[in-house]
Parts: C-alpha cells; structure tokens; sequence
C-alpha cells in the first residue's frame, strides 16, 4: 500500500477483494433487490456507500448488507459520519477494508457488528486528518 493511502488513487486489487469477499453488486440490482423487499427503496438507497470505478460504472460494497438486505446499522452510522467529514464514498470504501493502526490492526469491515462503534468513529476521524494533511 502506498505510504500516504489516503492521497492516492486507489488500487483495483481493492474493489477486486471487496468483490471476492462480500460482493460488490452494481447499483441498479441493488436497486432491483431493494424494490422487491421495500415499496419505496428510494430512503435506502439514500443510505448506501455507493463506489465509482472507472469504466465500470457504480456500485454498492455488500458488507454494509444484512442477509434479509437491510442495511448494517454501524456500517450506515459511519458512513453518515464520513459524509459528516466530507470523506468521499470511495475513501470510505477503502478504509472499510484497510487494517488500521488505531483498531488494532484490524479493518473496520471485521467490526461491523459490533455494540459500540466509538472505537471505529475514533478512528474514522483520523481518516479526516489525513485527507486533511
């Protein structure tokens, strides 16, 4: 990983693992999946961490999904939180999946289901530091 992760571009080996690992449907099955369990999908799809690649279109990293496809509450906290801080969607995504030195090492997506998500808002604030720097 480059030295300063959060200024600069972000590797296809990234959107690759979140892929493999948690799926990365694009948004308008998303959009087709949420209109087939919600009558208005349209305040979820508000919601949701949407990423851009390049030449691909867009798309919805699937750990922020519950298996009944509601969305993950800390997942939805953070990146509202992100939004808060003006982290864009994609530097989101990438710190969802980047072990960080103030979790412990652990990545913030392995801790998505946790009780107290101060640990992860903490650390998501020195995401902003470093976008910031």
């Amino acid at each position: 990983m480059p030295a300063n992760l959060y200024r600069s571009p972000i590797p296809d080996q990234l959107w690759n693992r979140t892929r493999d690992e948690f799926g990365l449907p694009g948004l308008e099955q998303v959009r087709e999946r949420l209109a087939a369990v919600h009558e208005d999908p349209e305040p979820l799809l508000q919601q949701l961490v949407r990423i851009f690649i390049d030449d691909e279109g867009t798309f919805c990293p699937g750990y922020q999904f519950r298996a009944d496809l509601s969305l993950n509450p800390v997942v939805t906290g953070l990146f509202e939180r992100a939004l808060e801080l003006r982290i864009p969607h994609n530097y989101f995504a990438l710190w969802m999946m980047v072990p960080s030195p103030a979790l412990d090492g652990r990545r913030p997506v392995d801790l998505r289901d946790t009780q107290d998500p101060a640990p992860l808002l903490a650390a998501l604030g020195r995401v902003r530091a470093d976008l910031a720097a």
